[in-house]
């Protein structure tokens, strides 16, 4: 894109810089002061507190100078308004500007992104694709993230004639370079597979005409920053950058210092700001009744999603309510792409009210209508809290929080609250106490849709080849693929 300045290289640090896992205390909470904020967190702050200083006016998608097709496109989905962020970020994203956002959980940020990436590759569109070539990419820390934002963007696409891939660890890789070969659009991607495919010469950057970042900080949290840095290296000097982050520590600082130039800076509330409707609530409780305590609030009528600190204690807790006859599922990095996808499925349909879920999941889960979330086990950290509790109250919908604490918890528990502007009161419980029993009997009914039966393969039909494709010794071209000199398989893929 012509007109846009050079992107500096500079190797500024960052003050936030991540400095190791954080210490844990007895309690399994991080004690550890949080960090001093540096300059781009207080603008973010300071554009969080104008924003709320003064609410943008009603308007709509068509006045932000989306195209008509776009527009249309999100009405038929019921989606006229937007929401603070995407009014705020969506005409500086659309002028070619380079865009630093944050907003809370649920607040509309794959829109904020993803309209005026449509709108501008709709614009610059060529007559034909070219293989492996795609022209906006979206990084994101997860699988479950990468297929939410596609399930968001690709109808969109289709009404502008675009075309939305995902890439991502866990898959089929064989179907994600055929794909590409046929000619995409947008990639959304996780950056291990990502680099995989680039490494097998079956996708280049060079073409990119925007590049976003979403949950930048998670991805930190996930060690992809030098991933990261080596993608956004891959791409050319012009192309436009979009970054959204909750907060701007572990790295982050110094990855918007060096590949954003000059961005205009977007927030629609602080990284640690409550959201106001959701109620949060502490339970005090004996360690050996913290399981009956559990059971008995998954046992209501509406969806319940726990959160639990380790793969074993996910797959131990689901089990343990299976046998009180509570329908549960589990989701952790342990399990296969197709078991985690199956898993969310049961729990968007109903089929298991109750998701047990491992912090891999706290950002990459969205399902609909989730009314309570239970900190089974303590979150690390105010900001593992924050996201794993903004699973509930999205898009102005309400909702509870819960944290079940031990004794020798309490404190510390109560210390990180306040790092996350929470306040809320502990109390003791037990079994069949009456705060108990208002949460086992709380939410809407969730309305269980069927199964679709399981067809077997019939018998002797031959299984698709699903490999990963030879290395080439070329950049993708419309040609068949061509083997590199050494012979040697490509290397496994990494899994996000």
């Amino acid at each position: 894109m012509p007109g846009r300045p050079t992107p500096s290289r500079s190797s500024s640090s960052s003050s936030t810089g991540y400095r190791g896992r954080p210490r844990r205390s007895g309690s399994g909470i991080s004690t550890r002061p949080a960090p001093a904020k540096s300059d781009l967190e207080l603008a973010l702050d300071a554009a969080a507190d104008a924003a709320a200083a003064q609410p943008d006016e009603a308007t709509t998608f068509a006045a932000l100078g989306l195209p008509e097709r776009l527009v249309i496109a999100l009405a038929r989905r019921g989606m006229e308004a937007p929401f603070a962020i995407q009014t705020r970020a969506i005409p500086d994203a659309l002028a070619g500007k380079d865009v630093l956002g944050r907003g809370a959980t649920g607040s509309g940020k794959t829109l904020a992104f993803g309209l005026p990436l449509l709108a501008r590759l709709s614009a610059t569109r060529g007559t034909e694709r070219l293989r492996g070539t795609p022209r906006g990419l979206v990084l994101v820390p997860t699988r479950e993230l990468a297929q939410q934002v596609s399930d968001a963007l690709a109808p969109l696409a289709q009404a502008l004639d675009l075309k939305v891939t995902t890439v991502y660890g866990g898959a089929s890789m064989g179907r994600q370079i055929d794909q590409l070969r046929r000619g995409v659009d947008v990639v959304v991607a996780t950056p291990g597979r990502l680099q995989d495919l680039i490494e097998q010469r079956e996708c280049t950057l060079a073409a990119l005409e925007v590049t976003v970042l979403d949950e930048a900080d998670h991805m930190a949290d996930l060690g992809f920053m030098p991933a990261v840095t080596k993608l956004l290296d891959m791409t050319a000097e012009g192309t436009q950058r979009l970054l959204f982050s909750a907060t701007l520590d572990r790295g982050v600082d110094k990855l918007v210092r060096q590949y954003l130039v000059d961005p205009a800076v977007h927030a629609v509330a602080t990284a640690t700001s409550e959201v106001t409707t959701m109620d949060h609530r502490v339970y005090a409780v004996q360690g050996d009744a913290k399981v009956d305590i559990s059971a008995e609030i998954a046992a209501r009528p509406g969806r319940t999603l726990f959160f639990v600190r380790t793969k074993h204690g996910a797959d131990r807790l689901v089990v343990q309510m299976r046998k009180v006859g509570v329908p549960a599922a589990a989701i952790h990095g342990n399990l296969t792409q197709h078991a985690r996808k199956r898993a969310l499925e049961d729990f968007s349909s109903g089929h298991a009210r109750v998701l047990v879920a491992t912090d891999v999941a706290a950002r990459g889960i969205h399902v609909d209508d989730v009314d309570l979330v239970v900190h089974y086990d303590p979150p690390a950290d105010s900001k593992d809290y924050l996201h794993r509790s903004g699973r509930t109250a999205r898009a102005g919908a309400s909702g509870t929080v819960l944290s079940l604490v031990t004794s020798d918890q309490v404190r510390d528990h109560q210390r990180m609250r306040e790092r996350a502007g929470v306040e809320a009161s502990a109390i003791t419980v037990v079994v069949g106490h009456p705060a108990v029993r208002e949460l086992a009997e709380s939410g809407e009914p969730i309305e269980v849709q069927p199964r679709a039966p399981y067809v077997p393969r019939p018998q002797g039909e031959r299984r698709r080849y699903t490999g990963g494709a030879p290395r080439r010794s070329g950049p993708p071209s419309s040609s068949g693929p061509r083997t590199g000199g050494s012979g040697r398989p490509s290397r496994p893929a990494h899994s996000s």
